[in-house]
């Protein structure tokens, strides 16, 4: 049942794209409306200059991962899907130690108190020190790990492709407590990244729910529907939740395939607002603006407050777009075919573009202080600086 979930995705995500395979099997020469638009010049007002790049392993590998670094006082901490873990100057990216783990990665990178988690394609999660590298514990669990474990003192909290939520005790062989979601028999490959908050440990589901469940009884908190399965097919009724939740005080933002955008109560899940939207990429807040990439290429900015729309760009479509990521003025997104799109948060025009190498990146980008950080599926790890121009 898993390869055929991943076979199945597999074409989904050839549908999604509007790769021409299938008309050059069937010899159609109708226009493809699915097809990637070509991109038009645009007006630079922006100019994205490449401060340095440092290759990390294989990358994301050839498993559809998004292993995500982090940055944490000035250090990226980032590993690849053949084991390779390092820590990287954010200044000038400089390696600061490297480890070669001889497994293969599928999920993080999480930090907390000078340790990073991991996740493994082998059903593991492992915590190792931020300082070197070393394997200070690890546990098994049921499936593979596509996601960075949510940390605090007291809990690691693990998602499961297999549809569980895990409770760990640092320290502990097994779980104090194991959440299990209702599994579609189709779903997309990928999970969101858990997050705490106060004694709850939320996550997003592939049935389109997103649960919070309290960390020290492992009973359910509350749960929200995000995405309604509709349609007859398997494939119409997907509905995951696989893209990042951002959480601004109170309010946590969510989308899911095939689904809505949703404005939650992280309290008590109470649905503050909600916009149609398919995205597997999650959201971003900035400049009061809840930031969606849609799998048809629209780039939408929703009013914080759940007024409406602020403005969508519809110039990539069908481009892949991965989770804009808000940077100085700008929020920026990279396309299926390497490109880093620049777009002002104001009134969503573009005002900058490079390639970035010749690769997409899936994994989340990150910025700091008007500078981006990017970790390209092949494994160049990349920092940008923004230079305005006159």
């Amino acid at each position: 049942m898993k390869l055929f979930r991943l076979l199945t995705t597999s074409v989904l995500l050839l549908l999604i794209s509007g790769c021409s395979t299938f008309q050059e099997w069937f010899g159609s020469e109708e226009e493809d409306a699915t097809a990637p638009v070509e991109l038009e010049r645009i007006d630079t007002k922006v100019k994205l200059k490449k401060q340095w790049s440092i290759k990390i392993g294989d990358g994301q590998g050839d498993g559809f991962y998004k292993i995500t670094p982090t940055l944490v006082d000035g250090v990226l901490y980032v590993a690849s899907s053949d084991g390779e873990v390092a820590a990287i100057s954010a200044a000038d990216g400089g390696r600061l130690w490297r480890v070669e783990l001889e497994r293969p990665l599928s999920g993080g990178v999480g930090y907390h108190d000078r340790s990073l988690y991991l996740g493994g394609a082998d059903g593991s999660v492992l915590q190792l020190s931020a300082d070197d590298g070393v394997v200070e514990w690890e546990a098994a669990v049921s499936g593979e790990v596509l996601a960075a474990p949510a940390v605090s003192d007291d809990w690691v909290i693990v998602q499961t492709y297999d549809g569980k939520l895990l409770g760990f005790q640092p320290g502990a062989d097994e779980p104090a407590w194991t959440f299990t979601s209702d599994v579609p028999i189709l779903t997309l490959r990928g999970t969101s990244t858990p997050i705490l908050v106060g004694d709850n440990a939320i996550a997003g589901f592939g049935d389109g729910k997103v649960v919070a469940v309290d960390v020290n009884s492992g009973n359910v908190s509350w749960e929200s529907r995000i995405g309604v399965p509709q349609g007859s097919s398997e494939i119409d009724r997907i509905v995951d939740i696989d893209g990042a939740m951002t959480q601004q005080g109170i309010e946590l933002f969510v989308a899911s395939y095939q689904g809505r955008v949703a404005a939650l109560d992280s309290r008590t899940g109470r649905k503050l607002w909600q916009q149609n939207v398919s995205s597997v990429t999650g959201t971003h807040v900035g400049f009061g603006n809840v930031y969606v990439a849609d799998v048809d290429g629209t780039l939408s900015a929703f009013l914080r407050t759940g007024q409406g729309v602020r403005w969508q760009n519809i110039e990539l479509g069908y481009r892949q777009l991965s989770r804009p990521t808000p940077v100085s003025s700008y929020v920026a997104t990279v396309d299926f075919d390497g490109y880093l799109h620049l777009l002002s948060q104001v009134d969503g025009q573009i005002v900058g573009r490079t390639k970035i190498g010749g690769d997409a990146a899936r994994a989340d980008m990150i910025a700091d202080s008007g500078r981006l950080f990017i970790f390209a599926d092949n494994g160049q790890l990349l920092a940008y600086e923004l230079e305005t121009l006159d």
